[in-house]
């Protein structure tokens, strides 16, 4: 596969991406975007532009350091964000959303609680971002220190970011995130109840156990 050619793919893979954090309701309009790596390029969804319409045409890509290299759309304003990931991770994908569980969990606690061993997919339970304003080196920096050990965290007041080494388990990644979410805000809802959580210990053990989930290969 030629270098055109894997950039081509990776950007439909993208676009594909973008498209299901709407039908899946983790994004509404616009908001929430979408990054990929291939080679010293990052592929990322432009700013403002409904992912419906999204084309081959419309392919938006720039250095690690920002730079534009190949489109003529504007990156999405939540450059610095993704950037920041794949400067300090082995990140090759970065999803992006404003899922309203996940947000609202954000604006409770400064770490998700454990309540499900899913928790161990995250590297851990999911910290939360202190809040700065969208699109700024600050926020950037408070995400990297919140993701320290982690594939994932909370923004305060804001959403979710995640990566992985492909998009798609970025995408489950960010999934199970606002489902733990949910899950953690309907037990927590119960007057005069308090959820169960898993100790850190049984997080360890579910994080084994996980690393020969799926088929061999």
């Amino acid at each position: 596969m030629t270098d055109r050619e894997a950039i081509d793919r990776a950007w439909r893979e993208l676009v594909a991406t973008a498209r299901r954090t709407v039908a899946d309701g983790l994004v509404v309009g616009t908001s929430g975007n979408v990054s990929v790596r291939v080679g010293d390029l990052v592929l990322v969804t432009p700013s403002g532009v409904p992912y419906d319409r999204l084309g081959p045409g419309d392919l938006t890509a720039v250095g690690l350091d920002g730079s534009p290299a190949r489109g003529t759309l504007r990156p999405t304003s939540e450059l610095p964000m993704h950037l920041a990931v794949y400067r300090a991770t082995g990140a090759r994908a970065v999803v992006h959303t404003h899922a309203a569980h996940a947000t609202a969990v954000s604006t409770l606690v400064t770490e998700l609680p454990p309540v499900h061993y899913m928790t161990a997919a995250l590297g851990g339970p999911v910290r939360v971002a202190p809040y700065a304003l969208y699109g700024t080196e600050e926020l950037a920096e408070n995400m990297l220190a919140a993701l320290r050990g982690r594939t994932g965290c909370l923004l305060r007041n804001h959403g979710t970011i995640v990566y992985g080494d492909t998009l798609d388990e970025a995408y489950d990644r960010t999934a199970q995130l606002e489902w733990m979410c949910r899950v953690w805000l309907a037990a927590s809802s119960l007057p005069g109840r308090e959820p169960a959580l898993l100790t850190p210990e049984q997080v360890a053990a579910a994080g084994e156990r996980l690393r020969g989930y799926g088929q061999p290969g």
